[in-house]
């Protein structure tokens, strides 16, 4: 596509709004973002043990687990087995390295989590590459000044893509899945990556189309066609007629034939190995799409503004500034890869987190092809807004933990007692002094803003960036042991294991009734606990709440109760071992 008349572009900045963020700040703000909150704590549920679930059936249950994913012996028939092939392998090499320091169950928990800086370090490259080369395209460069004093092609591009990944880091509802260890990560890397070889495609269609094909293959292997389907759409779409990208078209069909090859690569031997894995694998995916609803449409309405906060507003904002624009590269292509997640979000029977965590990178693309559009004061404003609007959540983090180990003020201390209940306060002076030398550093960026009056155009990004990584630090920090009280499944699947070992008989067996999957994940997990599916069974592990007992309403009337226990603080949620006649 020739580029417009560049008099119409919206673009307005000088060389000093594309000064160099420093690539060891970049750096520095990765690691704290992904290493916070990996470590030192239990899986919790439902993804986050899940996915350790699959990966440790995958190494220590049957053969066919590390084909087809398994929790136990129940057949998790949803996803692809990309991530826990991953997961397995990194704790099949490095958890024997781990033991010499801890547990082999703490030791595989590390381990697991590995592949999150994998998909984290992918997400960011993808990002930041497929950016630049659109940012560095005539569409999207800024208007020429009279005199002179615009920034370079190179700048310019730079700009956009550090902003992009600042924006990506700055989104609220991936904060926590992307510490998972799940599928989720992997998923929104692929599309990262899907992004970025459909830019190149631009230039080197080629390699551009064997990349696009391994991450559309390697899409389905981590998430099935929920996963999949919005990346299968968003990359033809955006070879539209008017696109730049429509003569290139023709290279899709390696694209095509890469991802049909990895995607029939696994699921030929998987359909030989299990008949009844696959049939369900269909099922599932089949059941999981039906046409629009409109509670889960409210639904979906009243929780993406909060997930994809503060680049949904920015994203909006970008196709009204660049309406005239918009088969141009820069625009067309992250808008294809946000409307088709959409659509899909839409036919979905139950739509979430995992599936709103496709809209995060275009979004950020696209809010980053903003910045250069706003004026000076509205971008100083946006500054403000992030040093208030994350100081004042940081300090509210303070206030909750002062509360919590002092019980002051008293209003905020009763309210964090009644979710922890049982838990006994102590303070970890090591996690402290983290937690205090993050808030120096953040004090330090708000002087510099204050007093320094930069004219960089990625500073509010930054400071966004900056803020929320600050809270994601403080909250585990200051509160993961309160957290993992309330999250973790260890204690109570210690007990179980214990009424297991004290109260089976020689040739009894356990079945389940309304056991959830996160559950039975994390009875596997902790003390590899696994059910049976006979019938026969005299003993049953029934997942129910306090008020079902109390009205006895739980069922089983005429059954010996075992042992019933709970998580410390949870109101909603009990477990009985019964023995039936």
């Amino acid at each position: 596509m020739a580029p417009e008349d560049s008099r119409l572009t919206p673009a307005r900045l000088t060389a000093p709004a594309t000064t160099k963020l420093p690539r060891l700040f970049l750096l520095i703000l990765g690691v704290v973002y992904i290493f916070a909150g990996l470590y030192f704590r239990d899986p919790w549920k439902t993804d986050d043990v899940v996915g350790l679930a699959t990966m440790m059936t995958a190494l220590h249950g049957p053969a066919h687990a590390m084909w087809l994913p398994q929790i136990g012996t129940l057949a998790h028939a949803q996803d692809g087995p990309l991530a826990m092939w991953v997961g397995a392998l990194c704790i099949w090499v490095f958890s024997p390295l781990f033991e010499f320091f801890t547990t082999p169950l703490n030791a595989a928990i590390i381990a697991s989590r590995l592949p999150n800086f994998l998909w984290f370090s992918l997400i960011l490259w993808s990002t930041w590459y497929g950016t630049y080369l659109l940012g560095r395209r005539p569409e999207p460069q800024p208007l020429a000044l009279p005199f002179g004093g615009e920034p370079t092609v190179r700048d310019y591009g730079r700009l956009i893509a550090d902003a992009a990944i600042l924006l990506v880091l700055a989104t609220a509802g991936i904060m926590w899945r992307l510490h998972e260890t799940s599928e989720v990560p992997a998923i929104i890397a692929f599309q990262a990556l899907a992004f970025y070889a459909v830019a190149r495609m631009l230039d080197h269609p080629l390699s551009g189309a064997v990349t696009l094909g391994v991450a559309i293959g390697a899409a389905f292997l981590t998430r099935a066609w929920i996963g999949a389907l919005p990346i299968m759409l968003a990359a033809p779409f955006a070879f539209a007629p008017r696109s730049a990208l429509w003569p290139a078209k023709h290279w899709l069909i390696i694209s095509a034939v890469v991802a049909a090859s990895l995607i029939l690569l696994w699921w030929i031997p998987a359909s030989h190995l299990s008949a009844y894995w696959t049939r369900n694998w269909w099922l599932w995916n089949i059941d999981s799409f039906n046409w629009p609803k409109i509670p889960e449409l409210l639904n979906t309405l009243r929780d993406l503004p909060w997930f994809l906060w503060p680049t949904w507003p920015f994203f909006l904002l970008a196709l009204w500034r660049w309406r005239s624009w918009l088969y141009a590269p820069h625009i067309w292509i992250p808008l294809m890869f946000a409307v088709w997640p959409l659509v899909v979000i839409v036919f979905l029977v139950d739509p979430f987190e995992p599936e709103y965590s496709l809209l995060v990178v275009p979004c950020a693309v696209l809010a980053a092809f903003t910045l250069p559009t706003l004026r000076r004061g509205v971008v100083n404003s946006l500054d403000w807004f992030a040093l208030m609007c994350f100081s004042l959540t940081n300090l509210t983090v303070w206030l909750g933990w002062v509360a919590l180990q002092a019980g002051w003020p008293s209003q905020i201390a009763h309210n964090i007692a009644r979710q922890t209940r049982g838990y006994e306060a102590h303070i970890s002076w090591p996690a402290v002094t983290i937690a205090l030398a993050g808030t120096v550093c953040w004090f330090a960026l708000v002087r510099w803003r204050l007093h320094s009056k930069p004219a960089a155009l990625w500073r509010g990004a930054m400071l966004s960036a900056c803020g929320i990584t600050l809270t994601w630090l403080l909250l585990v920090t200051l509160w993961m042991p309160a957290l993992d009280y309330v999250r973790s499944y260890r204690h109570v699947s210690a007990q179980l294991a214990t009424a297991l070992k004290t109260f089976t008989q020689p040739g009894e067996c356990v079945r389940t009734f309304s056991l959830g999957t996160g559950q039975r994940a994390s009875f596997y997990v902790f003390n590899n606990i696994d059910f049976s599916y006979d019938a026969k069974c005299t003993l049953i592990l029934q997942q129910t709440s306090p008020q079902n007992v109390r009205r006895g309403t739980a069922g089983f009337d005429n059954a010996q109760v075992l042992w019933e226990g709970k998580r410390g603080p949870d109101r909603r949620e009990m477990f009985r071992l019964l023995r039936v006649k």
